[in-house]
């Protein structure tokens, strides 16, 4: 079956991590011919941004075989490894609006057999919320903080635990938060030193520099 698109097969053996399908912009025919060409029998497949519309559009028998989430938008063919017993990786999210592109970090990391706590709505509109979970949170190697609106939590986040920080701007917000802009600015401009930032609404993206800072910790 012809999708148009060329896998590739041995991006895993090269970096660690393999190629997922982004599913955003594709037909239903590209999307099943890529998970026909896809299938190795060694390893799951991630798939992203497959809103609920294209999954229904999907065929029913690959549709059986897809481990489906609404929320992230993301489907994983294959069966997975049982993950680690200890979470390394602490998923935090300032709003409950943000934890679709968590759980698409989440999913990502499911993939690798990687475990991860995640912590959900302790933004700094209530700073209480997020100094109840603080102690928790610095017990993990890499917190990948999710927020959108002003993205302030970013910093204050970044001043207060000794792991890497990954920051996800959101698209959570209105008006001057311009679709994710001012958090991705706020992240960028950050005085909390070492704080790491990706492109919006980037889930999958924080959840493979995360696995790549704990590879470069303990490889291999």
């Amino acid at each position: 079956m012809n999708s148009d698109a060329v896998w590739d097969a041995t991006r895993r053996m090269r970096i660690g991590l393999a190629e997922a399908v982004f599913c955003e912009g594709k037909t239903t025919e590209q999307i099943v011919g890529i998970c026909h060409e896809a299938v190795d029998g060694d390893h799951p497949i991630l798939l992203t941004r497959l809103d609920k519309d294209a999954f229904a559009a999907l065929p029913q028998a690959l549709q059986a075989r897809l481990d489906y989430e609404e929320i992230s938008r993301t489907a994983i063919l294959g069966a997975l490894a049982a993950p680690a017993e200890a979470a390394r990786i602490a998923v935090v999210t300032a709003g409950t609006s943000d934890k679709g592109v968590a759980r698409e970090a989440v999913r990502t990391l499911a993939l690798y057999g990687e475990a991860c706590t995640e912590i959900v709505d302790v933004g700094v509109a209530g700073l209480w919320r997020l100094l109840e979970r603080i102690e928790e949170i610095k017990r993990h190697s890499v917190v990948i903080m999710v927020a959108g609106m002003d993205g302030a939590i970013f910093s204050v986040l970044g001043g207060q635990v000794p792991g890497a920080v990954i920051a996800v701007p959101t698209s959570t917000g209105y008006g001057v938060s311009n679709k994710g802009e001012t958090a991705l600015h706020s992240a960028l401009a950050s005085c909390a030193p070492g704080v790491l930032a990706t492109n919006i609404d980037n889930g999958y993206g924080a959840a493979c520099a995360a696995l790549r800072i704990l590879r470069a910790q303990s490889p291999e």
